[in-house]
């Protein structure tokens, strides 16, 4: 089994490869919950979370790639309010999680760029803030998913 520091290096590697955050995050999480599963649809399915949505700079791409995650281990393929449940509870906790340790959920606030503004995403990558802040924040996402998941 892998550990978190293990599945965090993973979606680094990933984010350094040319995933975006909540890709990497999503991607890192499904081969670690579905070891011997693959599916098409993980990470394409994660694409527009990256940026803080679309690049608009709202909700963190690795927070979001984490909670998408939730849905793999919390619910079922079928209808029911008991699992959605869990799910919404597993998905409030890790939000509040990372709101607590980072400050905030917005990209924008995180990175201190708009990734909207072409300038600005050059100017964000030009000064290694995927490195230097997102990076960090996948890692946070993942452990702070692993960490729930103990429990």
């Amino acid at each position: 089994m892998e550990s978190s520091q293990q599945i965090s290096e993973k979606a680094v590697k990933y984010f350094q490869g040319g995933y975006n955050c909540a890709q990497s995050v999503f991607l890192a999480l499904y081969e670690h919950l579905e070891p011997n599963s693959k599916n098409e649809l993980v990470p394409k399915i994660a694409t527009g979370f990256g940026g803080g949505i679309g690049r608009c700079g709202s909700v963190c791409g690795a927070l979001t790639g984490s909670i998408m995650a939730v849905g793999i281990k919390d619910t079922l393929n079928e209808p029911g309010i008991e699992k959605r449940a869990k799910a919404y509870a597993t998905a409030k906790t890790l939000l509040q999680q990372f709101e607590k340790q980072q400050g905030t959920t917005f990209c924008r606030d995180l990175i201190k760029y708009d990734l909207s503004n072409p300038e600005e995403a050059a100017k964000f990558r030009q000064e290694g803030i995927p490195q230097k802040v997102c990076s960090k924040l996948i890692k946070a996402a993942i452990q702070n998913y692993i960490a729930l998941q103990s429990k």
